[in-house]
């Protein structure tokens, strides 16, 4: 089961360490105005990690004007894609995949589509809810997937409502994908090289990995889709110019690590009014162009307090 640049199904198949270096300007992204047109294709937008925060997922889509009032889509034939990470750490990981799932029929329906990647958290939970306390071999010293996914933010309520349509849904999503001239990807590592030289050879990879239902490649597979900070240091614009050679498109969109720790914010300090110190809230207002603006970041840490990102591509400076 594969898919071309921009082309497929409508539901796809498929402590951070560290200072950061000077970080470029942050981008605003465009948003409302879309045009719903009669022919051809709408917009592209796309939306960082979610992790279960429902409610902020469903007013960043209404203020981007995806979505109307009753969250249900308003948008025509505007393209829309999820980088993954839907689930863990928030409070309603399986409401948030029920509405990317409903949004992806009706977007269809309008003439336009609404897609997903595979994030390293989908191959969390699918691990978690297939093989549970089964044995893994990991030099982190987590014994099984059901252990590593506690570990991560798992949310038993979620593991509670999580139902087969949803395992079934989320095994099928691609991993990667080519949209106007923009490389879609969950994680910023250069893992993806490890599957493939063509964005179908990779989807069709993973996809069949998942397939195959063994717990020690699926646990290779959440281990390297973990690995982060590709295209920070030293060394991260040729990475993500490797990618892009390799798979195509001009510029790398991923989620996975979120903007102030690669902007180095994530051990800022503030004071409030009463002379009290304590942790920054993190300062995201937008997508975060790196790389020597060969990478765009999208995951705004919603987990932290951050925001969660919907942007409409190309970028507006």
């Amino acid at each position: 089961m594969t898919q071309g640049a921009d082309q497929g199904p409508t539901a796809g198949r498929g402590t951070l360490p560290g200072e950061a270096e000077t970080p470029p300007d942050l981008y605003t992204p465009t948003l409302p105005d879309i045009p719903v047109m009669d022919g051809g294709v709408g917009p592209l937008y796309v939306v960082g990690d979610v992790h279960g925060y429902l409610d902020e997922l469903s007013a960043a889509l209404r203020e981007a004007g995806l979505t109307d009032a009753e969250d249900r889509w308003a948008a025509g034939n505007a393209r829309l894609w999820f980088l993954g990470d839907f689930t863990d750490r928030g409070p309603d990981g399986v409401g948030v995949l029920d509405l990317v799932m409903r949004l992806s029929a009706e977007a269809a329906a309008a003439g336009g589509y609404c897609k997903a990647l595979l994030g390293n958290h989908e191959l969390l939970l699918i691990g978690a809810s297939r093989f549970a306390d089964t044995p893994v071999d990991s030099a982190a010293g987590t014994a099984s997937f059901q252990a590593a996914w506690l570990l991560n933010g798992g949310q038993r309520t979620d593991m509670e409502r999580l139902r087969d349509h949803h395992i079934q849904w989320m095994s099928r999503l691609d991993s990667m994908a080519v949209a106007d001239g923009h490389l879609l990807v969950h994680s910023d590592t250069t893992a993806y090289l490890d599957y493939g030289t063509t964005v179908d050879d990779v989807n069709d990879a993973i996809w069949q990995a998942l397939q195959r239902n063994d717990v020690s490649e699926t646990w290779e597979l959440f281990r390297k889709f973990t690995k982060r900070f590709a295209f920070r240091d030293e060394g991260g614009p040729e990475n993500a110019q490797e990618l892009l050679d390799t798979f195509g498109g001009e510029r790398v969109v991923h989620g996975h690590s979120p903007i102030p720790y690669l902007t180095g914010e994530n051990g800022a300090t503030e004071t409030d009014p009463d002379g009290n110190e304590g942790p920054a809230a993190p300062r995201v207002e937008g997508p975060y162009v790196y790389a020597d603006a060969l990478a765009i970041a999208m995951d705004g840490g919603v987990t932290m307090a951050g925001k969660l990102l919907v942007a409409r591509l190309p970028l507006a400076a």
